[in-house]
Formats: C-alpha cells, structure tokens, sequence
C-alpha cells in the first residue's frame, strides 16, 4: 500500500485572529458576469457559468487544488490516505455545519459523492472528471468514509476535489435550483433575468469573508460590463475587452483556457493527415494574439497550458509556413482528396472577445493555402451540439473553434475528454493513442509528467486532431475599493472570501 496523509487543518476557524478588522459591513460586493448561470446545481459546478458562483462560495469539496502550486489541501477533509490498491480513506471535519443548520457528517460526503458520480442525474462533473466509472463510497463513521475505484487510481483525491458536497436530504434523482452548503454564502434569491443574491452564512466554519452580501448580474456586452466599474455599479467585471488592458480598474491574468481548431477527421478533406497538418501551418497565431486579442495570450502548441502536469515544455508552437501548406494540399489534391469541399468553421458568440474576428482571421488563412471555408457564428447550445457527443451527422467536414480550460491541473482531465478515439468531445483518434492515454493515467509523479507529455507531443506528429492557437489570459475589472488578486481558477472559481476593502491609500 502506498499514500500520503495530509492532517494540516488549511484554515482557520471562525472568529479566530482575522478579527474584524477592515471589513466591509453593510456593503455588497456586486460581480457581473458574462450571462446568466445556467444552473447553481452543485454537480454541474465543473461548469464554468456554474462554478464561478457556486464553488468555495455556496458549496465546498473535501480537497481543494492551490490554482498556483498545484498542491492539494484539506478543506472538509482533514486528511486522506490510500489504504488499498484501489481504496482510499478520508477523514472529514467535525464542527461543521450546512447552511439549513444541519452537521456535516462523512454520510453527507459519501452521499454527495454517490449522487453526483453513480447516479443517473447526468451531471457534467461525472463525465468531465470520473467517465464511466462508478465509485463505491462508505461512510464508516461520522467522521470517516473510503472510497474505492474500479481500478486504480492515483489521483482520486484531484477528482474529488471537484465534488461539491451537499446534505444526504438533498433530492438523489433531481437537480436543485438553490443549492445548500457550507460555503460562506448562502443562496438568499435568485430572480431569474435579473440577479442571484447571496448572503454570509454567519455560522460558517471558517474565516468569515469581509463583505457580508454579494450580488451576482450579467451583461452580455463586454464595454457595458467594464463601464460598470467605472460608474462604480460593480465592485468586479469578468472577461473584459482586451482595448480595457491599459486601464488602472483591470488586472490581466493567465487562465487555464487554450483556444484551438479541432478538426473533424472522420470528413474528407480533414480525414486526410496532409490537409490537417497545412491547417496547423497556415493559423498565424502572433498575428493573431497581437492584432485580434491585444497581446494577452501566448501561441499554444498542445491543449494544456504551463503549470499542468503533462505539459511539454518542449513543444514549440507551430510557426506560419503558408508555402509549406500550400504544397501539402495541392499533393493531397493530386492524390484525389477533395480539397475544394466546403469546410464548415464553426465558433461560439461570446466564446471570449474578438471570436468573430478570429474566425474570420482562420478563414482567411486556410482559404489562403486553397481551401474552401465558410464561417458559422452559432449560439452555445447549438455549438454544445457540435462539440460534444453524439456529434452531428450529414453536416460536411467541420473546424471546430474551442476553448478548453483544464480546471484541475492534470493532462489526465484534457486527453480522456479531447484525444481518446470516442471521447466525449473527439471526433476521431487511434488505437494507440487511447492505449498510451489509459496506460499514462495509471502512472503518478515525473512518470506521469513523462507519458502524458510524450503523448501530447505525438498526437502533433501522428494524429494532429487540433490546431492549436493560444494559451489565453483573463481581463478582470476591479474597483478601486477592494482588493483581490485573481489566479489561474479565478474563471471558474471565483471566491469571494478572498475579496476585501481596500487597504487604506490605495488610489
């Protein structure tokens, strides 16, 4: 058997020497977000529209990841272990309780965990972060459960930390529209169209966060949501235009989103490895960080960015070649592909500012090199239908423009999902690579690090589903009244405990 344990507590516990100095009482912190959330259901936190407001802040997982160091801390956990080839032990928080009043016990993470991964609610973090498989959960006491795997698994406590828990009363077979938890806000209403509220939970475990309210609106308009904090109508404005940058109310900061083309292999002319490869040649990925995104992202080569593990730091972002392009698709038409075929480029309204511009920038550069493409602008649930499996049928060969964040810091997460030959969201692959991809998440440590980062580099030469463009970074406004210092998961998880008043001075 082999395993770590973690026993530090991580924080500290209500009223205790935070004290109360510097708070913001009687204010609210008011965050306007792209739109409107989806859903505040805890299992379909993964979801950014979800998480952004659900995670750390109404909800809570037994192991939260450090977005900075990659390390992972106890939160209603205390302390894990492996305690079999395929079980792992946990011991939960006493003292805790939900924001109904009711204790937190380990019957409510076993259940928590049992709802979101084994149960027929379909929630994303399921097939996001688990696939198929089900878990077998046992609270062996108040204060202890094991978890056991269908077959071994080193990073379960990683996964883990993306089940947000919720009392063993919660409905098993629906998904809720007011969540409980025991974050340190509590749901107070939500008026759908308008604004999610949100309130302390006074008997919060931990530190109590300064500003004693939050309210959550949307604006789809990326000037609407920056003018905002400059008429002082929000304290924090998310994913702001890139022509904000040289503002003193905005902090640039790189997320864990790459944007790429995923080309569809099962459609000629993308099922031949030539016309992919000129694809990947002919993007001019400065061109267009500099011109389209004002310079707040770096060229991508692989599907992960710095600070994953798996990421290969020898993969060099492929430089525009337009002449190299050009000859491999005229040796692709000579050999009889049908180059001339309409290629469908497929891009999300507000996937982040300047989309439109960039897929018009993409069209260009592949008609350039003689292929034929059209641009599609589509809404999010019409591109969730060309994204995501079962794909579309009898719709041509398609580009598909994507922005894959890795919230969890594992290359594990991004190529069970992208590269595997039926993954939820590839649309081809090889035998081999899906044997490499199930071989390397059986590994841990630098053996881990090694195979996922071989593998990444060998999808570029072998199969080049993608052609990757940029590894973004978010723009985030900020009043001049608080302080808060946005990281790598603050797209996903924004939490509000970390948001205080300004210190004094500060202009």
């Amino acid at each position: 058997m082999a395993g770590t344990v973690l026993l530090s507590s991580g924080c500290a516990v209500a009223g205790s020497a935070a004290g109360d100095a510097g708070r913001a009482d009687g204010r609210t912190l008011r965050v306007v977000l792209t739109q409107e959330p989806p859903t505040l259901e805890p299992c379909e936190a993964s979801l950014t529209g979800t998480g952004v407001v659900v995670r750390s802040n109404i909800t809570e997982p037994l192991v939260e990841r450090d977005p900075d160091s990659g390390e992972l801390h106890p939160l209603l956990a205390t302390g894990w272990k492996q305690t079999g080839d395929r079980t792992w032990t946990f011991d939960t928080r006493s003292g805790v309780t939900f924001q109904n009043g009711k204790p937190f016990t380990a019957q409510d993470a076993a259940f928590s965990i049992d709802r979101a991964v084994n149960s027929d609610l379909a929630c994303n973090v399921e097939g996001y972060v688990f696939g198929d498989e089900d878990l077998k959960v046992k609270a062996e006491s108040d204060t202890r459960l094991t978890v056991t795997t269908e077959r071994p698994d080193p990073i379960l406590p990683l996964r883990l930390s993306f089940v947000e828990i919720v009392p063993r009363t919660t409905d098993p077979d629906s998904k809720v529209r007011v969540p409980i938890g025991t974050g340190p806000y509590a749901v107070s209403s939500w008026k759908a169209g308008a604004a999610i509220d949100l309130s302390r939970y006074d008997d919060y475990w931990g530190d109590a966060p300064d500003f004693p309210r939050a309210r959550y609106v949307w604006r789809s308009d990326a000037s609407v949501r920056a003018a905002m904090i400059d008429k002082d109508e929000a304290e924090i404005a998310v994913a702001l235009d890139p022509v904000e940058a040289g503002k003193d109310t905005t902090v640039a900061y790189p997320n864990n989103e790459t944007t790429a083309l995923r080309l569809d292999g099962r459609e000629a002319p993308l099922d031949d490895l030539r016309v992919r490869r000129a694809v990947d040649l002919a993007v001019d990925r400065e061109g267009i960080i500099d011109a389209l995104l004002g310079g707040l992202a770096e060229p991508a080569g692989q599907l992960v960015p710095p600070g994953v593990v798996g990421h290969d730091e020898g993969i060099e972002p492929v430089r525009q070649n337009v002449a190299e392009a050009k000859a491999l698709i005229e040796e692709a038409e000579a050999d009889g592909v049908p180059v001339g075929r309409q290629i469908t480029l497929v891009a999300r309204n507000g996937m982040f500012s300047g989309v439109s511009e960039t897929a018009e920038a993409l069209q260009y550069q592949m008609q350039r090199i003689g292929l034929n493409v059209k641009v599609r602008m589509a809404d999010t649930a019409t591109q969730l239908q060309y994204q995501l499996r079962p794909l579309p049928e009898n719709v041509g060969p398609i580009a598909l423009l994507i922005m894959h964040g890795n919230q969890a810091g594992d290359a594990a997460f991004t190529t069970s999902q992208y590269l595997l030959s039926d993954g939820p969201q590839s649309t081809f692959g090889t035998e081999e690579l899906d044997r490499r991809i199930d071989d390397a998440g059986a590994l841990s440590g630098e053996q881990r690090q090694t195979a996922f980062a071989n593998l990444l580099a060998d999808q570029n030469r072998t199969v080049v589903q993608y052609a990757h463009l940029a590894h973004m970074s978010g723009l985030l406004g900020l009043s001049p009244s608080i302080r808060y210092e946005p990281n790598s998961a603050t797209g996903d998880e924004m939490r509000l405990a970390e948001v205080g008043p300004a210190k004094a001075g500060r202009h």
